[in-house]
């Protein structure tokens, strides 16, 4: 899909977010652990959940969804199959999830990959560190689990698929298990609090050390469960940041201040304000953007981090924000390789940005944007490279636009209802 935007042109009104898509993915796998009914509010009305949905029933859940409502439940009397078939992962990487609730309820899994085996190697280490028999066939992964009483187990990485992939079967295979170096994002603590109503107790949510008490193996039946999923952080820093480019003033309701208190932070230092109330963000309309004048802050620097670190999701949204505030910011994505990729595209549309290697980049402002036609690599990405195309003058282009519905709820068409001049299929 292709959309045309037209630049400079300011929004007006309020932005309601959505619910965190990465959460309901995790959601949805973890309701499957269950045999009662579970239910989701504030449910992002995604590809991504759609996927993730469609490969719940196949497995054996009842699916309830109304979209309108942004509600879904989902009940489980039987998980029917042991196989996440090779189609799904390749549909999306979230499906490596349902591993837990198929080792949990069948102690046998296979999972079939589009991709090399390599990128799941923190995962396999910590179900083999589990004490689980992991055996790779080429692209097939084929896993029999077991009970533990005690465990201790090192993440290799800050993983947030890892920690979700282990805090599930801690519940249900394992009686206290320690998980080091968790995730501890907010769609891992909306996945945690779900595990609690299933009759675990988890000490250190929010935190990077996890003690889970689960069910050992044992056979349990859960209640029915309930839970609201948390806003978007990404989303709500996103929409900030195109509406500080725009010179717009916009409220975001919906939001979590504590989600939003670091990014804010760091905007801060790149000359956009954020004013943030407890469950809204609103952003005051931008002239121009003056970092901050104090002396060790003449050369910004922007890094990413893990959580409660700025999030690699949104560098590529502050290397945008970067071309417009006055003086040189360092960007330094430290998690990830090659999310800096894009910046010849910034360039093309007129920018001073020196790509240094593919973890960091420096950009020199503040210039002004022009149209021009942009491919859109990933979703994150593409965010940024709507920002800048609302930013410049004249129409730009930007293909491969269905991105922007995969992991995002309805987020182009919130934009043209607040005066975005976005047109679709063009």
């Amino acid at each position: 899909m292709r959309i045309r935007i037209e630049g400079r042109r300011p929004l007006r009104g309020t932005y309601l977010a959505s619910g965190n898509s990465n959460a309901a993915i995790a959601l949805i796998a973890a309701a499957l652990l269950s045999d009662a009914p579970v239910t989701l509010r504030n449910v992002p009305n995604t590809v991504n959940v759609g996927v993730m949905l469609e490969i719940g029933a196949e497995l054996g859940a009842k699916v309830s969804h109304n979209e309108l409502h942004g509600t879904l439940t989902l009940e489980t009397p039987h998980v029917v199959r042991r196989t996440i078939k090779r189609e799904y992962s390749m549909a999306l990487g979230g499906t490596l999830l349902f591993i837990a609730p198929i080792l949990a309820r069948r102690r046998q899994a296979r999972l079939e990959l589009d991709y090399a085996v390599s990128r799941l190697h923190p995962h396999l280490t910590a179900l083999r560190d589990l004490g689980m028999d992991v055996r790779v066939n080429g692209t097939t992964i084929d896993v029999n689990a077991i009970a533990w009483g005690a465990q201790e187990i090192v993440l290799t990485q800050m993983s947030v698929t890892a920690t979700a992939i282990v805090a599930m079967l801690a519940v249900a295979l394992g009686k206290r298990t320690v998980i080091y170096n968790a995730a501890s994002e907010p769609h891992i603590v909306d996945l945690l609090n779900l595990l609690t109503q299933f009759g675990a107790h988890i000490e250190g949510i929010g935190s990077n050390v996890l003690i889970i008490h689960g069910h050992g193996g044992a056979e349990y039946t859960c209640a029915p469960a309930a839970l609201t999923i948390s806003p978007d952080h990404i989303e709500i820093g996103s929409i900030a940041a195109i509406a500080a480019l725009t010179g717009s003033r916009l409220s975001i309701e919906g939001a979590r201040a504590r989600d939003l208190r670091l990014i804010a932070k760091v905007y801060e230092r790149l000359g956009v304000h954020l004013e943030l109330d407890e469950d809204a963000v609103h952003v005051p309309r931008h002239e121009r953007f003056m970092p901050s004048v104090r002396e060790e802050d003449v050369d910004v620097s922007v890094e990413s981090a893990p959580w409660y670190g700025f999030p690699s999701d949104l560098i590529a949204m502050a290397t945008v924000i970067a071309t417009q505030a006055h003086g040189t910011t360092l960007i330094h994505e430290k998690l990830f390789p090659n999310r800096l990729l894009f910046v010849d595209k910034l360039n093309s549309m007129g920018a001073q940005i020196v790509l240094c290697d593919p973890h960091r980049a420096i950009v020199v402002g503040s210039t002004p944007l022009q149209a021009d036609y942009l491919d859109n690599p990933d979703v994150r990405v593409g965010l940024a490279l709507l920002g800048a195309a609302l930013c410049a003058e004249g129409e730009s282009v930007i293909d491969t636009a269905e991105a922007f519905d995969r992991t995002f709820d309805h987020v182009l068409d919130k934009l043209v209802a607040l005066g975005a001049h976005i047109r679709r299929g063009e």
